[in-house]
C-alpha cells in the first residue's frame, strides 16, 4: 500500500499541500504578530507607582509597564519590568528597567495625569494648578480646566500651522518665483525697467501680505502662550508647561472601557492623519502614507506602458532568434538585481544626467540650486519603475503566449491589420496578465527602501508634492515614505524603546495599503478576465 502510494506522487502532493500550509501559517502569524504589537500601542495603559529598594535606599517611580523580561544572570533566575516613566526634561530619560527583586509595594492611584507634549514626551504625574486667562485653578476645578486650555490651545496651533504652511508658504513660493523670473529676464537680456517695476509691485504687494499674516500670528501667538498648567511629579518635583506645548490630557487609571476605546481611536486618527513630531517617535504618518502611494502611483503609470510595449514587440514583432533571446535572458536577468543598484543608476543616470540637463535647458534660472537635477519624486517613481519593469514584461509576454493562434488568424481574416488585432483583440485578452505584472510590481516598489534613499525619500518633508501652488503636483519635491520611515524610527531613533511601537504600527500600515492597492488592481484584472473569458474558448 505504501510502495503503491509512493509510486503515485501522492506524497509529494501533500508535501507540496503541507508547506503551502505552513507558510501561510507563519505569514499569518507575523501579520498578528505586528497587528498585536503595532495597535496596541495605542490603548491608554495604566501608570502605576513602583516603591523600590534599591542598594538600601527607598525610591518611588511611576509609569507605565511597556516590557517584561526573564533572563539568568549568575545562576539565579532574573526578572525585570521596563517602565516608561516619561518626564524626559526632568530625568534625562523616559524608560528604565527595574528588577523585580528590588520591588517592595505597587500602587494604582486614581490622580495620575497623563500628558502628551510637542516636545520632550510624555509628563506622568499629578495636576498641581491651572492658570487659565489668570485665574488660577486646583482640585476637581483643575482637571477640567486643563482639558479646555488644551483643546483651546489644539485649535489655536491649528491656525498657526494653516498660516504658517498653507498662506505663508504661498507667499514664500510666489517670492521665490518672482526671483527666479527676474533671473530668467536677466539670463534673456529682457529686464527692462517696466518688467522690473512690474515684479517689485508684486513683490511688495507679496511682502505686505506676508506682514499681515506675521501680525496675525503674533496675535495667535500671543494667545496660546496664555494659559499654562502646573505638574507635580512623584518625587515632589514640579513641572510648569505653557499650553501651547501640550497635545492631550488623560487620567487612565479613571477611564471606563468606552472612554478607553474613544482615546484608543482618537490615538489611531492621530497616528493616520497628522504629521510626526519628536523626531517621528509621537504623532503621526500622513506624509509618509500620501508620498507612499503617490510614488506607487506614479511608478504605475510609467511602468505599465514600457513594460507592455517591450513584451508586445519581443513577442509580436522581433523575429525570434539569438538576439531575441539574449534580450529576453537579460530581462529576467534584470529581476534579480539588488535594488541598491537601481538607485546608484537612479542617482547617477536620472537625477544628475537627467535632472541636470534638464535645468541646464529649461531652468537655467535656478543656478547653483537645482531644481530637477537633485533627488526627488519623480526620479524615485522612475528608478523604481526601471526596477520592476522585468516583472511586467515577464507578465505580459506570457498572457500574450496563451492567447490562441486561431483568433490572431480570425481577426486578420477579417480585414483587420496587424496593429488592430493587437490593440482591440489581442491586449485586450492579454489584459488580465497585465494586470498580474502590475500587481507583483506595485507589492515589490511599495516596501523598497535602498534605492529610495538615494534618489528622492528625506525623514522629514516640509511639504508635500501635491499642494495648492501651481503647478500644483510638484514631481521635483522630495518626499517622505513608510518603509524609509520605519528603518528611521527603528535605528536611526534617539529613543528606540519609544519608537520600537511605532515601527510594528507603521510596518502594519505599510502592509495594509499593499493589500489595498493589490485589492483594487485584482478586482480589475478578475473584471477583464471574466469580460474575454468566452473569447479564450
Amino acid at each position: 500500500m505504501s510502495k503503491k502510494f509512493f509510486q503515485s506522487g501522492q506524497h509529494w502532493v501533500w508535501l507540496n499541500a503541507g508547506a503551502i500550509s505552513l507558510s501561510i501559517l507563519m505569514v499569518v502569524g507575523l501579520l498578528l504578530l505586528i497587528a498585536v504589537r503595532g495597535l496596541s500601542h495605542f490603548w491608554p495603559a495604566e501608570v502605576k507607582t513602583f516603591n523600590i529598594n534599591e542598594n538600601g535606599q527607598a525610591q518611588v517611580i511611576m509609569g507605565e509597564i511597556h516590557g517584561h523580561e526573564k533572563d539568568i544572570q549568575d545562576g539565579l533566575d532574573r526578572e525585570q519590568y521596563l517602565i516608561k516613566t516619561g518626564n524626559r526634561d526632568v530625568y534625562g530619560i523616559d524608560f528604565r528597567w527595574l528588577d523585580l527583586k528590588n520591588l517592595q509595594s505597587t500602587d494604582t492611584n486614581q490622580d495620575v495625569v497623563v500628558v502628551e507634549r510637542r516636545e520632550w514626551g510624555n509628563i506622568y504625574g499629578f495636576i498641581g494648578k491651572v492658570n487659565q486667562n489668570g485665574q488660577v485653578l486646583t482640585g476637581q476645578g483643575a482637571a477640567e480646566a486643563l482639558e479646555q486650555i488644551i483643546d483651546r490651545a489644539n485649535d489655536l496651533h491649528h491656525d498657526i500651522r494653516a498660516i504658517e504652511k498653507d498662506d505663508i508658504g504661498a507667499i514664500n513660493y510666489d517670492l521665490e518665483q518672482l526671483r527666479l523670473e527676474q533671473r530668467r529676464l536677466e539670463l534673456k537680456n529682457k529686464l527692462t525697467d517696466e518688467a522690473m517695476a512690474e515684479l517689485d509691485q508684486q513683490r511688495a504687494d507679496l511682502n505686505q501680505q506676508f506682514l499681515d499674516y506675521q501680525a496675525e500670528l503674533q496675535e495667535l501667538y500671543a494667545q496660546v502662550k496664555r494659559d499654562s498648567a502646573e505638574f507635580t511629579l512623584v518625587g515632589g518635583e514640579t513641572i510648569t508647561m505653557n499650553a501651547s506645548n501640550l497635545v492631550r490630557a488623560f487620567q487612565p487609571n479613571q477611564m471606563g472601557f468606552f472612554a478607553k476605546i474613544g482615546h484608543y481611536f482618537s490615538k489611531l486618527g492621530e497616528f493616520i492623519f497628522d504629521e510626526p513630531r519628536e523626531a517621528n517617535t509621537e504623532g503621526g504618518v500622513f506624509p509618509a502614507i500620501f508620498g507612499t502611494v503617490l510614488m506607487v502611483l506614479l511608478m504605475a503609470i510609467v511602468v505599465t506602458p514600457l513594460g507592455v510595449i517591450a513584451a508586445v514587440y519581443m513577442r509580436e514583432y522581433a523575429k525570434q532568434g539569438p538576439l531575441t533571446r539574449t534580450i529576453r535572458i537579460a530581462v529576467n536577468n534584470l529581476a534579480g538585481v539588488p535594488s541598491i543598484v537601481y538607485g546608484v543608476f537612479g542617482l547617477g543616470f536620472f537625477v544628475y544626467f537627467l535632472g541636470g540637463s534638464i535645468d541646464d535647458l529649461f531652468y537655467p534660472e535656478v543656478k547653483p540650486s537645482p531644481m530637477f537635477g537633485t533627488p526627488g519624486l519623480i526620479w524615485a517613481s522612475l528608478t523604481l519603475a526601471l526596477l520592476t519593469l522585468p516583472v511586467v514584461i515577464v507578465s505580459t509576454e506570457e498572457g500574450l503566449a496563451r492567447i490562441p493562434k486561431s483568433i490572431r488568424e480570425g481577426s486578420l481574416a477579417l480585414g483587420a491589420t496587424k496593429f488592430e488585432t493587437l490593440w482591440k483583440t489581442v491586449l485586450p485578452m492579454a489584459s488580465p496578465a497585465m494586470m498580474t505584472g502590475l500587481i507583483l510590481a506595485v507589492a515589490r516598489a511599495a516596501g523598497e527602501v535602498a534605492p529610495l534613499m538615494l534618489v528622492g525619500v528625506v525623514k522629514l518633508a516640509p511639504t508635500l508634492p501635491l499642494d495648492g501652488n501651481a503647478p500644483f503636483l510638484h514631481l521635483e519635491r522630495k518626499f517622505m515614505h513608510l518603509g524609509f520611515h520605519i528603518y528611521d524610527v527603528g535605528f536611526q531613533s534617539p529613543n528606540v524603546e519609544a519608537a520600537r511601537p511605532l515601527v510594528y504600527a507603521t510596518a502594519l500600515l505599510l502592509v495594509l495599503i499593499i493589500i489595498l492597492l493589490n485589492i483594487a488592481a485584482i478586482k480589475i484584472r478578475n473584471n477583464l478576465r471574466e469580460k474575454y473569458k468566452s473569447l479564450e474558448h
